[in-house]
């Protein structure tokens, strides 16, 4: 099986200033890796650079076989990456219900294809359904991540990418949120790369690591050598 999303020696700089030095990574179909390591490492211009907010100045980014340095933001958006940011980026202004019709809009699909896409929501998230007349920004913060997540879906990825999921949400939304995460996976085909902070959520949720430090992935492996000793060494402060 090939991998569908490749890092080969990615760099990026963020205002003359070098962020990023040569990543390597790779995610394969229906699989989650985490992407770990302190802040201010490069986890997220990591994620910025995949879905295209951030040119890279060096290095290939290789989806589905074939390089996308050179592709717009929303090309790639249609091609079947999806992006829930960090700060979740929903319209506060909008309904949840219009919240979801904007990730309805990047694919054409029949009514009953738009029916059953929103009733997969929903059951993943059932708390939408009930909220579907409430603006984005009254919600709480666990509400709107999983608005965000759900959005998402609606473009119907197959790479989803998810910038610190558990910031700031309550622990019964988390794990509800990685107990989604892991259905997901067991649909089969859907490949999340995820940055992530908070360890547990990694060791229950992911099936590989990469721990990043000054720009670079400085060690990998299965989740299952993500030992204390690992994360004291590379991710603790």
């Amino acid at each position: 099986m090939s991998a569908i999303l490749t890092l080969q020696n990615v760099e990026a700089d963020i205002g003359g200033s070098r962020i990023l030095r040569g990543v390597n990574l790779e995610v394969m179909p229906g699989e989650v890796v985490a992407l770990m390591g302190r802040n201010g490492v490069g986890k997220t211009t990591t994620l910025r650079t995949i879905v295209g907010l951030q040119p890279n100045r060096a290095g290939e980014i290789v989806y589905e076989g074939r390089s996308i340095n050179r592709l717009a933001t929303d090309v790639r958006a249609r091609a079947g990456i999806a992006n829930v940011p960090q700060g979740r980026d929903i319209f506060p202004h909008l309904t949840v219900q219009e919240n979801l019709q904007t990730g309805l809009s990047a694919k054409r699909r029949s009514r009953i294809e738009v029916r059953d896409a929103l009733d997969r929501v929903y059951d993943l998230f059932p708390v939408l359904r009930e909220m579907l007349k409430r603006k984005g920004g009254v919600l709480s913060g666990g509400q709107q991540q999983q608005l965000a997540i759900g959005r998402a879906l609606l473009t119907d990825p197959k790479l989803l990418i998810l910038d610190e999921p558990t910031e700031g949400i309550q622990p019964s939304i988390i794990d509800h949120i990685g107990d989604t995460l892991k259905a997901l996976k067991k649909e089969g085909g859907l490949a999340m790369l995820l940055v992530e902070q908070y360890v547990d959520f990694c060791r229950e949720t992911a099936d590989r690591f990469y721990a990043m430090d000054r720009g670079a992935i400085e060690i990998s492996g299965p989740i299952a050598e993500l030992t204390d000793e690992v994360v004291k060494e590379h991710l603790e402060v």
